[in-house]
């Protein structure tokens, strides 16, 4: 495929096009959604797969879907088109002395002991900063760290994804702890073992989470195998409310477990001491070296940094 011109780039109309396109799965669908006709729309999506010299979608008796070079266009379609509201945005926000928005994600840890404590600052120094926090797994936060969905994330680097995209800050790692409700059978007990817990019941993240997996690691460590009564669940809250209702053991960050002990929250927990330690592999603060970040980004940022080493 030859090279577009440069005065045959793709302008935002065309761009909006055929995110419709492969949203809706249908050119007029797609067209009323840019309210345009369909034969207007259908001659700018002709045009559009002339630039590239190929078709950005299959043409099927139920819809339209997305080729291989319409997947690849699609991707950076989005992050132009949200790269050109996020300018807007930010001219809007300074010609009318606001801040501007961000929006970060983080792994459960980090996000608990570092950047909610960084986000609390910068709205006291600037209430208007319109701050959007995503906590999910690091594949998830990867993910919308590339197609341009996030401006930082705090989060581990996996295989799957290119590490020469990212600016990389090595951060911590994480120290896992064992959560029970106050009034745990076990609760009281000086040190409990991998052995003496291996029976009782679990709720855990789902297979692959590093926490998870540096759990099974330490009962493997001293020869066992993984318990076999687990509730797999990867929302925090649920692991609250059954811990709460329940003789079970979570296996959560440190973090976590002293948000929910310490005041004001007190929620009435308890950790159980453990002879040796669990750690999990560090994370990293990553930002796409192909898009610069705001001045509102980079002030969360830098706080994020001062937390983190202030804590070491």
């Amino acid at each position: 495929m030859s090279e577009i011109p440069a005065r045959s780039y793709l302008k935002p109309a065309q761009l909006r096009l055929i995110l419709e396109i492969a949203d809706s799965g249908q050119l007029r669908q797609a067209a009323a959604n840019c309210a345009m006709t369909q034969p207007a729309a259908s001659r700018m999506l002709a045009e559009v797969e002339r630039l590239f010299g190929a078709p950005l979608f299959e043409r099927q008796p139920k819809g339209m879907s997305p080729t291989e070079i319409g997947s690849t266009v699609l991707r950076r379609a989005r992050v132009i088109l949200r790269e050109m509201h996020s300018m807007s945005a930010d001219v809007h926000a300074l010609r009318g002395g606001q801040a501007g928005s961000v929006h970060v994600g983080a792994v459960t840890g980090p996000a608990v002991g570092y950047l909610m404590t960084s986000i609390r600052e910068i709205k006291k120094e600037t209430p208007e900063a319109d701050i959007t926090v995503d906590v999910m797994p690091s594949r998830e936060l990867l993910g919308h760290l590339t197609t341009g969905q996030m401006d930082f994330a705090l989060a581990r680097i996996l295989p799957e994804f290119d590490s020469r995209d990212f600016e990389i800050l090595p951060l911590r790692d994480e120290k896992v702890t064992f959560c029970v409700r106050a009034d745990h059978p076990m609760a009281r007990a000086p040190m409990v073992t991998l052995t003496e817990l291996h029976d009782h019941e679990w709720i855990m993240q789902s297979r692959g989470a590093p926490i998870r997996e540096a759990t099974m690691e330490a009962f493997a460590a001293v020869g066992l195998a993984e318990p076999r009564n687990i509730v797999n669940s990867p929302s925090i809250l649920f692991t609250i409310a059954y811990l709460a209702n329940s003789d079970a053991i979570a296996s959560v960050s440190e973090e976590v477990a002293q948000l929910l002990m310490r005041p004001p929250v007190h929620a009435g927990f308890a950790l159980l001491s453990q002879p040796r330690e669990i750690r999990v592999d560090p994370y990293y603060l990553l930002n796409l070296r192909r898009r610069p970040l705001s001045r509102l980004a980079r002030r969360v940022r830098q706080k994020v940094i001062e937390k983190t080493l202030a804590a070491d």
